[in-house]
């Protein structure tokens, strides 16, 4: 399904490049790479281990510079951001979703996704009242007491999605979301994905080498040495 995009793009690479390495030992993860992404749109990068797929969502996210070429991050040009600035515009629009989840093992399910809510100066009670609802629209207000060591990996994956909306995020980054699920899991939690991104109008870029999320996503590309291209419908 291909969304008409109506509003500008939430994030925009410009032939960006990202080379690693020092003067005649240098590697290309990122080469002329361009990328728009609109809200409410979900855009999957396909490719395989060492294509620059992770190193794609670091730059997007004001984690590292390209090497040559231009980011613009809501609208702005990265380098028009200081660092304290970058810091809490990812704290307040960027939400993250691990492949390994990254939850606190110290931290119940409410209070991993409340913890997020503090960058907004929201006050405790607020949080956790916000972190209960996350969880109950997810399916996992069961959850809220419980520690990750208590939940099962699709468990783990629903609170980890809470978590990166819990401040309302803009523009997702999802690093291989289905990558430790089974396949019914993995697509319960895509579908769950796709369904509140587009309830809030966000922007999700997703990663992964499963073929099988193709069917969830608005766009897909294949990204592929270091080169985005077109995704013709072979395998990835």
């Amino acid at each position: 399904m291909n969304r008409v995009p109506e509003d500008s793009p939430v994030i925009c690479l410009d032939n960006v490049t990202k080379n690693f390495g020092e003067r005649g030992h240098l590697t290309s993860a990122l080469r002329n790479v361009s990328l728009k992404a609109y809200p409410g749109e979900i855009v999957l990068l396909l490719g395989p281990s060492g294509s620059g797929k992770t190193t794609l969502l670091v730059i997007a996210a004001g984690l590292s510079r390209p090497t040559s070429g231009t980011v613009r991050l809501f609208g702005r040009e990265i380098e028009d951001y200081g660092a304290a600035e970058l810091q809490r515009l990812r704290a307040r629009k960027i939400g993250f979703i691990f492949q390994t989840f990254l939850l606190l093992d110290s931290l119940t399910a409410q209070e991993n996704v409340a913890v997020v809510m503090r960058f907004n100066g929201d006050g405790e009670r607020d949080r956790r009242r916000r972190a209960l609802t996350l969880l109950d629209e997810f399916g996992v207000g069961y959850l809220a007491r419980r520690f990750p060591r208590a939940m099962s990996q699709g468990e783990k994956q629903r609170v980890a999605i809470a978590r990166a909306m819990a401040n309302s995020a803009e523009l997702v980054i999802a690093d291989e979301p289905t990558g430790s699920l089974e396949s019914q899991q993995g697509f319960d939690v895509i579908r769950l994905l796709r369904g509140q991104t587009r309830q809030r109008n966000a922007c999700v870029i997703a990663v992964s080498h499963d073929l099988r999320l193709a069917e969830y996503a608005d766009r897909i590309l294949r990204l592929e040495d270091g080169l985005l291209k077109p995704w013709a419908g072979v395998q990835a």
